[in-house]
């Protein structure tokens, strides 16, 4: 088309002719309104278009390369198309070989990351054995660890016989850490990965359940306590011996008595009928008593230690019960109001004292009102502070830096 062009500038002496396209019309000789007395009859147009500017126009010559540049362009789709089914049919010839290809090919880029990983972050080769006995030293959590970057706290697994462990302990104590820890290390290990652990044996697993967390389905009308019980009977179905059990608060969705009744009910199944390993956390520590009746079952806790007033998470496990859930120091920790928490309080320990009530709502409960029996941490520390101050060596300009300190420590 550029040759046409040139030719027909030469031939018809208008040198701003150019040659043009669009869908509708095709290709187009375009010619400017100062330029159309050059154009004459001679010349074989066909005006086909009106413009503000310019006028276009064909001729039996353009109308001739427009064809033959539309058919080459079919011509080229469809041999194209030829040279592909060509490729296509050499290549299914070795299909076979290009599927075992790709496999090995997969096989070795998975195997070489596990292992740059597990050299990465030392981790160790699990022993699979055909006992049902966990024993896990110092584990870690794959993910959360390099998320503390360092500073995640180890610990040990240890489970006899395919039994349950009754974990308790505190909210944001790493109840719910632990357990996934352990589904992670039996994820890795049957998967061919070393493990974030010192040492490490355990049986093989032939499915892992889990009910862990809050979460309902507003769309199917389910409440989160029937989301937890729909999962918690998939998981009863469908287990068996072989199988790992992960429940988190279970029965945490409806009443006390009927949580708590549900959760041992749900422990003696899964002991008596099942015989899967399980990994069980609660908030009930009345259940903590079936250690005494159920042979395979072992009460472990998160430690946690309460410094006036303020609870220290130590994320150990450590076995037996743990003495309280320290629910009122974490809503404290959240900075609920002092008056809420003060009346927490109190309630608290009334029921305690005497189960079979309920603390009456007083109207003045909730005043802000001074109360040096319940003071918060931080003003405990304030306190230690001033009772430790020598007045007597203390320097005026000492003196307004310590209550500007204690000040910023305050707010």
């Amino acid at each position: 088309m550029l040759e046409f062009e040139q030719n027909e500038k030469i031939r018809t002496g208008i040198k701003n002719l150019k040659i043009g396209y669009n869908r509708v019309f095709g290709y187009y000789i375009e010619i400017t309104k100062g330029n159309l007395d050059l154009v004459k009859s001679d010349f074989g147009y066909e005006r086909r278009q009106t413009l503000t500017t310019a006028e276009r126009f064909i001729t039996p010559e353009l109308k001739e390369k427009e064809a033959f540049i539309l058919s080459a362009a079919e011509k080229q789709t469809q041999l194209e198309y030829e040279l592909f089914i060509e490729l296509r049919d050499k290549v299914s010839s070795y299909t076979k070989d290009l599927q075992k290809l790709s496999d090995d090919v997969a096989y070795i880029d998975t195997m070489s990351n596990l292992a740059s990983v597990s050299k990465a972050n030392r981790y160790i080769r699990p022993t699979l054995t055909t006992s049902r006995t966990v024993s896990i030293k110092n584990g870690r959590h794959p993910v959360v660890e390099i998320a503390l970057q360092g500073n995640f706290v180890s610990n040990h697994i240890q489970i006899e016989d395919s039994g349950i462990l009754l974990i308790t302990g505190p909210n944001m104590s790493g109840k719910s850490t632990y357990m996934r820890m352990f589904a992670q290390h039996v994820v890795m290990a049957q998967m061919g990965c070393f493990i974030p652990a010192d040492e490490a044996s355990m049986p093989l697993f032939d499915a892992i359940f889990t009910r862990i967390g809050a979460s309902d389905d507003l769309s199917l009308g389910q409440s989160t306590f029937m989301v937890e019980m729909l999962e918690t009977n998939e998981a009863i179905k469908e287990a068996t011996s072989h199988s790992l059990l992960i429940f988190d608060e279970i029965g945490r969705g409806t009443a006390t008595y009927d949580g708590m009744a549900l959760a041992q009910a749900i422990i003696e199944y899964v002991h008596e009928k099942l015989k899967s390993t399980t990994l069980f956390s609660t908030h009930y520590h009345e259940l903590t008593v079936l250690e005494q009746t159920l042979k395979r079952l072992k009460n472990i806790h998160v430690m946690a230690a309460e410094e006036k007033r303020s609870v220290v998470f130590l994320h150990k496990i450590k076995e037996g019960p743990t003495d309280k859930s320290y629910g009122i120091n974490v809503a404290e920790l959240a900075k609920l109001p002092k008056p809420l928490i003060r009346r927490a309080d109190e309630i608290l320990k009334h029921l305690e004292a005497d189960k079979k009530k309920t603390a009456l709502l007083n109207l003045f409960n909730f005043e802000e009102t001074e109360d040096l029996t319940y003071i918060a941490s931080k003003e405990v520390d304030a306190i230690e502070q001033l009772k430790s101050i020598d007045l007597n060596t203390l320097s005026p300009l000492d003196a307004l830096l310590l209550i500007k300190k204690l000040q910023d420590d305050l707010k």
